[in-house]
């Protein structure tokens, strides 16, 4: 059985995610431990070794957080590439539409206003489904995300009708929120940018 080791503490996103990419297409090991030092690494490194059909187990110590992937009986020995995981995730390219929201208020003016606006967009947003595929979240947009925003109701809504929601996890570190998500999967700037990729239509709101 191969067997790899991998340290990607102090790597910023998404390095974590791309170097463990890398050793599983070189190496194609049976079994894989990456240490990271941070919560949004954890979890991008979690979700990205099962989606290449790898079983996911996580400890923390003293040193950060070990992710251990361990093959899965039936998984393909050549980790698929990006462009098949996000057929996998995404659905057919050009039906989809993605919102990339950078803010946490809509528009440039009264903050006060700009968080109404904000608010009203959110809530409205429900009529655009089943077209909308996917929301991106990041700097400040992902404030949006977190305990006591007026959004979250409507957030948590159209993730029940099938909206993907991704979250900046530099982002909420940044801003120290990363244990105040409420809603959405944290992500790295690697899974946003290969989204807008595979969306048909991305609308920007910063």
């Amino acid at each position: 059985m191969v067997e790899r080791v991998v340290d990607c503490r102090g790597l910023a996103c998404p390095a974590p995610v791309l170097k463990t990419k890398e050793v599983l297409e070189k190496e194609r090991p049976d079994r894989i431990s990456v240490r990271v030092d941070n919560p949004a690494a954890r979890e991008n490194v979690s979700r990205f070794l099962s989606r290449q059909g790898f079983g996911v187990t996580v400890s923390e110590d003293s040193e950060g957080y070990l992710v251990v992937g361990s093959r899965l009986a039936g998984a393909s020995d050549l980790a698929p590439g990006e462009e098949e995981i996000l057929c996998t995730l995404s659905g057919p390219s050009g039906e989809k539409l993605l919102v990339l929201i950078g803010t946490d208020k809509l528009g440039r003016g009264n903050d006060e206003l700009g968080q109404k606006l904000m608010t009203n967009f959110i809530k409205t947003l429900g009529e655009m489904v089943p077209q909308l595929w996917r929301l991106v979240f990041l700097n400040a947009g992902v404030k949006l995300t977190v305990k006591g925003s007026p959004v979250l109701d409507d957030l948590k809504e159209l993730e029940r009708q099938g909206v993907s929601i991704l979250v900046c996890g530099t982002c909420l570190d940044f801003y120290g929120l990363i244990g105040e998500k409420q809603v959405g999967e944290t992500t790295n700037m690697l899974d946003i940018v290969t989204s807008m990729q595979v969306a048909g239509k991305v609308v920007t709101v910063t």
